[in-house]
């Protein structure tokens, strides 16, 4: 599925993949974050993604009036400041989404998955 912009000269289609990229990068520039979480459908386990898997971590989803919702599933390190950490990240991957997408974002939901040691 695609979000699209529209301008004065045409209209800008942008892969959802591309957008969950640069929320997964913005995420893991947050201080405390450890890495973006995969949950297995089969066993309910979670497991940490490698660099090149960020995306599998972000769900969006793309409103009618043309804004997205985005909702990050991550795993933090131990002794941390969860709370701190969360409202770091909704703000980094709002601004970071609408400054280069220029699509805005509704909500960024946070899902805290597990702790590293």
């Amino acid at each position: 599925m695609q979000s699209k912009t529209k301008t004065e000269l045409g209209t800008i289609g942008i892969e959802n993949e591309v957008i969950a990229r640069i929320a997964g990068t913005a995420a893991m520039e947050c201080y405390g974050v450890v890495g973006m979480a995969a949950r297995s459908i089969r066993d309910g386990l979670v497991g940490l993604l490698k660099l090149e898997s960020l995306s599998k971590g972000v769900r969006l989803h793309t409103h009618d009036e043309g804004d997205i919702s985005i909702s990050l599933h991550i795993i933090v390190e131990y002794g941390t400041n969860v709370v701190a950490i969360a409202q770091s990240l909704m703000d980094n991957v709002r601004y970071k989404i609408q400054d280069s997408v220029g699509i805005p974002v509704r909500e960024v939901n946070i899902f805290i998955e597990g702790v590293r040691v």
